[in-house]
């Protein structure tokens, strides 16, 4: 009965409870969590803000918080206007839904891309647009020959669908946090034109977009007809993005807000997290890129069959592990068991958390709530277990 009130007291004051091979039941474990930038808590500054918050009903437009957010996000991003939603996924929905009015539209996508794969399909069961997904290039673009033969053919023909948009992402995910050269934007931009179709950047990641090519974000979104900005990864808010673009697409964007069920009232304590996220956000991210590279290089130069990492693929917060020789639940399984044998080599229980990406990868995301010491401390468990997989 003990045993399970503390595990219950461990879980409910956000104590890993240490178990695994050999681990003793019960020792408090040091966490790293890199299974993604979303699991970021907020700090103290935060949480100070928040509960600060000069709040109004923003469904009424008189929430000041909420408008103090709307207006530096608008000049950050060098848009007419933006509006605050809960999610980067509602964010995105409105974004279609404002650029293709037209029942059976067409998008143009990336297979891999995290609106055409992780949000529930609502681009067609919500909005009624018909996605036509390319292939990803491993840098996360798309092929720009293969991009203007589909809109080539999307011109006055009967038989197919009339392409009101292209969607791209910045970082892009799948890719492993990818950037999106400001060229390549420049060039779908004025396929786009050519063809009389529009871009929105999910910019999910956009600021660390920005922090890697040393640019504003304004300079990103210049190539773009809207974009959407989350507060929730790597900015480290609990809830909320941003839609921007110009002032009458915002416009019809409140309302389909609405529509959803995105409208919010004393929204301002949520806005007040996502300022502060937004005040240190060049020097945070740097930093997390900074952990990532030394995490790439770290375990590059552990020279193991079992795993292997391109530090030059990594420009971002995210690291992408190619794992042989034992499956990535595996791998992650033992990174995050704590046994005797770590526990006296590291001082302490440590479990790294990661994300099985692939059957043959895992992925590593570095946010604010991972130190460079937490980075050292992933380095030498990963080590161990390494050792441990290479023992007869």
């Amino acid at each position: 009965m003990f045993r399970g009130l503390a595990r219950a007291a461990a879980q409910r004051h956000r104590v890993p409870w240490a178990r695994g091979s050999g681990g003793r039941a019960g020792i408090p474990a040091h966490v790293v969590d890199l299974r993604s930038d979303t699991v970021t808590r907020p700090g103290p500054a935060m949480r100070r803000a928040m509960a600060e918050a000069d709040v109004g009903d923003d469904d009424y437009g008189e929430d000041p918080t909420v408008r103090e957010l709307q207006e530096k996000a608008a000049e950050l991003l060098g848009v007419g206007q933006t509006l605050f939603v809960p999610t980067n996924t509602m964010a995105n929905l409105i974004s279609v839904m404002g650029h293709c009015r037209r029942h059976g539209s067409q998008l143009l996508l990336g297979q891999e891309c995290h609106l055409h794969v992780y949000e529930q399909g609502g681009t067609a069961q919500v909005a009624g647009v018909h996605s036509h997904p390319l292939p990803d290039l491993p840098h996360g673009t798309l092929d720009l020959a293969e991009l203007e033969k589909v809109l080539r053919r999307s011109q006055g023909s009967s038989y197919h669908p009339v392409c009101e948009l292209i969607c791209l992402e910045n970082t892009h995910s799948s890719s492993g946090g990818r950037v999106l050269p400001l060229d390549y934007l420049g060039q779908v931009r004025l396929l786009a034109r050519n063809y009389g179709v529009r871009v929105h950047l999910d910019g999910a990641r956009l600021m660390n977009a920005a922090v890697a090519l040393g640019v504003p974000p304004s300079s990103i979104v210049q190539y773009c007809d809207s974009v959407s900005l989350c507060f929730s990864k790597g900015l480290g808010a609990p809830v909320g993005a941003l839609v921007g673009g110009p002032k009458d697409f915002i416009e019809e964007a409140w309302r389909l807000r609405k529509a959803l069920g995105g409208g919010m009232r004393q929204a301002g304590v949520l806005a007040a997290a996502a300022l502060v996220g937004l005040t240190d956000a060049e020097e945070r991210l740097g930093q997390d890129h900074r952990n990532a590279q030394r995490f790439a290089k770290g375990l590059r130069e552990l020279a193991s069959p079992f795993c292997s990492v391109d530090p030059s693929t990594v420009e971002t917060n995210m690291v992408m592990v190619r794992v042989a020789g034992l499956r990535p639940e595996e791998l992650c399984r033992r990174l995050q068991a704590v046994s005797a044998e770590e526990e006296a080599q590291l001082g302490r229980g440590v479990r790294v958390l990661l994300f099985p990406w692939t059957e043959y990868s895992v992925r590593a995301v570095w946010h604010r709530d991972v130190s460079a010491q937490d980075t050292e401390l992933a380095l030498r468990k990963w080590e161990l277990v390494l050792k441990q997989l290479g023992r007869p």
